[in-house]
């Protein structure tokens, strides 16, 4: 098979599976390893793939800079967040001083919070009434209210923030990239999450899995600095990093 039919064979196998390993393009094509490496290498490239340990996944060029209300994100995906919520609320432990970010996945978790004696910060005006009403002790911080995502951001929420230190904390992202990182698409929102996981122990991002292979303007984390919580692997690509963990049916 001519080299560039070869290439664009396996660009279909990635649209269709979102990753490939070196040895099943072995098999499909009966080439040696040294000419798919190339081939890999060659669309890697050209921005058309990104090359992994043992293959390559679907290039993180999904660009998305768009931010939807609040309302509207609240039912995408729900079953999902709420999976995900599930084992999030899970993880507080007695006394924890936790923070919460702003979003539909973090919101999620609040009627699962059980331990009383966790102590919360929010930048999100919603969660800080939902926990309240709960019984909860909750600090909303000073700043800016941006009404698409009902969060709190600018200088005074970076301030505020800083002078915290929280056991544990729980994120949401806009997109998930092992070399993008957790990115957001507004860099006010990405400077609050940021200072907030500088000043945390234990940090959870809270993404379902159509987040993988997203990228937003700005980065926020790098994608090991936090675990992972997400509904199922996006492809198994991602199987050999320990810093996720996948919610069950069960949760």
């Amino acid at each position: 098979m001519l080299t560039e039919k070869r290439q664009e064979e396996i660009m279909r196998m990635l649209k269709e599976k979102g990753s490939v390993t070196v040895q099943e393009l072995k098999e499909r094509f009966g080439a040696s390893e040294s000419t798919i490496r190339r081939d890999l290498n060659a669309l890697h490239k050209a921005g058309k793939l990104v090359k992994v340990f043992g293959g390559a996944v679907q290039s993180e060029e999904k660009m998305n800079v768009k931010e939807e209300q609040v309302s509207l994100r609240e039912e995408l995906n729900r079953d999902e967040k709420i999976r995900i919520a599930k084992m999030a609320a899970k993880l507080i432990e007695p006394d924890d001083f936790v923070y919460l970010d702003a979003g539909t996945t973090t919101g999620y978790m609040i009627p699962f919070l059980s331990v009383q004696s966790a102590e919360f910060v929010t930048n999100a005006v919603s969660h800080a009434l939902k926990l309240a009403e709960k019984g909860f002790r909750v600090t909303l911080i000073g700043g800016e209210l941006k009404a698409a995502t009902e969060a709190i951001v600018g200088n005074e929420a970076y301030v505020n923030l800083q002078k915290y230190n929280f056991t544990k904390g729980f994120w949401g992202t806009n997109g998930v990239s092992l070399h993008s990182g957790f990115t957001t698409p507004d860099i006010n929102e990405a400077m609050i999450k940021k200072c907030a996981m500088t000043h945390t122990q234990t940090r959870y991002i809270l993404c379902d899995s159509s987040k993988f292979h997203k990228v937003s303007p700005v980065s926020f984390g790098e994608f090991g600095s936090a675990q992972i919580i997400t509904d199922k692997l996006p492809d198994e690509s991602y199987r050999q990093y320990e810093n996720i963990r996948i919610a069950s049916e069960e949760e």
